[in-house]
């Protein structure tokens, strides 16, 4: 609820602080006098694009501040105010400061803490609804009319919202895995032959290493095959050196007692031939290792290249060939039982599809039950604001499914038709000025108890009317007060006589400079004002008396 609202520097507006109250409100004045400045102030500190036009003409800028009941801690409100880091103590009233300056830009506040101008229009959305002819939101946007509707049916929207939630998640998983799949058969062709090229080949971990050592020692052995030939000739055969050793050893076994040097040369013959055994058994064998075979080097040199140039080819290392092998048999494995996969997701897409369709088409039967509910209710307001032809219908019609959302699948529109047999169609397309007027009262009545803004205000809604239509504007209006705050600019009598509280709006000229001031009125000065809306200019006692019996009533 709006509490105080503080002006400076706006319009002809120099200094104005105003205090609110619960009920209706009424702000009355001749025309011209500035009314609709109060409604410019308020909708600067609500958001409205910040013009320099409305700086006071010799001021270097205009402010607004306005106050509000502090909000509910688990409210909307107290949610956007966090998700902006706005901090207000518990407690605290709402106040929103608006500045703009004449040489152009603005500053937005929220309890001092600088916001954007933004915030405070998605904060406005919630504190104060504004109603007028030229109003094209509120109940006159079409975009609103579905959650209208909703709230007024108390309708559970949640179960739709997860539906659809839950049957886009399905889709756009559906589509991951067709996109996947898609990829991978593009590769198929290319994964068979990878997989049997690797498959052929075998490669193993450590096969390079033990290929390379291989043919490195093939190598060597053919470098020195010559030289381990000529050392085994030398020390092996009939005329080898070990042979001849051991014919000597022979001929000193038989003589070596005649002398005792002879003994010993026998002696250190025969650890010669022992060395020389050794050294040929390990010529032999070194002969062995080195063997040079000229096929298996050409093989082994053959698997060598082909191991490195498979693994080029692949972009990996040669130890990590057998590992590759393996993946890529695992991904033409997966393309192979892929279709299984896409059958499972498709199924839970299509389930996700109806239980949304389901829980959508449930909701649609309740809106159609809510919007026949509410077309009733509008229809026994009509009658007492004189549009006894016009009729009213909340038209629900199905969207094309690519239009669907977490809302349902309905399209929803209030619409009028002011004369018999015309056709329907939009509220502000349809109805003149003042029967615009009386709609937008009757169906914000009939939608009174279903929540909204608190504070309400409604711009000259009574334009063009009076008598007995007048009055049941006032009345609906008192009626509609009781459950929210309500300010009206009018200029009705029947309507004034109606508020709890009454603000008179008067231009007053010094000579050099107009100003427009507010002041609160009690009850003489009241009945002075509505006298003047009966009469005009001159107030007579019969003006008087009448603005009594309004009063009184």
């Amino acid at each position: 609820m709006l509490t105080a609202l503080s002006i400076r520097d706006v319009v002809l507006i120099e200094a104005l602080d105003l205090d609110f109250h619960a009920g209706l409100g009424v702000l009355t004045g001749e025309t011209g006098a500035g009314k609709s400045i109060l409604l410019d102030a308020l909708g600067l500190a609500l958001g409205a694009r910040g013009d320099t036009g409305l700086v006071r003409q010799g001021a270097d800028r205009a402010m607004v501040t306005a106050s509000f009941v502090p909000p509910a801690a688990d409210g909307a409100i107290a949610e956007m105010l966090g998700e902006a880091g706005v901090v207000i103590e518990p407690g605290e009233p709402l106040m929103i400061r608006r500045m703009v300056r004449a040489d152009g830009g603005s500053r937005a506040f929220v309890s001092d803490q600088p916001v954007s101008a933004g915030l405070l229009r998605e904060l406005g959305q919630h504190l104060v609804e504004i109603h007028g002819q030229h109003d094209d939101r509120g109940l006159l946007n079409s975009r609103g009319h579905r959650a209208l509707l909703d709230t007024y049916g108390r309708l559970d929207t949640a179960s739709v919202a997860g539906a659809y939630r839950a049957w886009r998640a399905a889709d756009a998983q559906l589509a991951e895995a067709r996109a996947e799949q898609e990829a991978a058969e593009r590769d198929r062709e290319w994964l068979e032959h990878a997989v049997a090229e690797l498959t052929r080949f075998a490669p193993e971990p450590g096969e390079e290493a033990e290929l390379a050592e291989r043919r490195a020692t093939m190598q060597r052995g053919e470098k020195i095959a010559g030289d381990l030939q000529g050392v085994a000739d030398l020390l092996d055969g009939s005329d080898g050196g070990l042979a001849r050793l051991r014919q000597a050893a022979r001929i000193l076994d038989r003589i070596s007692g005649d002398h005792e040097a002879l003994a010993d040369a026998l002696e250190a013959l025969d650890r010669a031939i022992i060395e020389a055994g050794t050294t040929q058994e390990r010529v032999d064998e070194a002969a062995e290792a080195l063997a040079f075979d000229p096929a298996a080097l050409e093989a082994d040199e053959a698997r060598l290249f082909d191991l490195r140039a498979l693994a080029r080819k692949h972009q990996v290392q040669p130890d990590d060939l057998a590992e590759l092998a393996e993946t890529l048999a695992a991904r033409l494995e997966r393309i192979e039982s892929s279709g299984a996969g896409i059958a499972k997701i498709e199924a839970e897409a299509a389930a996700a599809h109806r239980a949304y369709r389901e829980a959508a088409d449930a909701l649609s039967i309740a809106r159609n039950k809510a919007a026949e509910r509410l077309d009733a209710a509008v229809a026994a307001e009509l009658k007492p604001l004189k549009l006894d032809a016009a009729r009213f219908r909340t038209r629900v019609e199905p969207l094309p499914e690519a239009q669907w959302t977490a809302q349902g699948r309905d399209r929803v529109e209030f619409e009028i038709a002011t004369n018999p047999g015309a056709p329907f169609g939009p509220l502000i397309k349809i109805a003149s000025g003042g029967e615009l007027s009386r709609f937008i009262l009757a169906l914000k009545v009939a939608l009174a108890e279903e929540g909204g803004a608190r504070t309400l205000i409604f711009d000259e809604i009574d334009r063009g009317v009076g008598g007995a239509v007048a009055d049941a504007i006032g009345e609906r209006l008192a009626r509609l007060a009781g459950g929210a705050q309500l300010l009206v600019v009018t200029h009705s009598p029947q309507v004034a006589a109606r508020g709890n509280h009454h603000l008179l709006i008067a231009k007053a000229h010094d000579g050099i400079v107009t100003r427009t001031g507010v002041t609160p009125l009690g009850a003489e000065a009241r009945r002075e004002e509505i006298a003047r809306m009966l009469s005009g200019a001159e107030i007579t006692d019969e003006a008087r008396a009448q603005a009594e019996r309004l009063l009184a009533a």
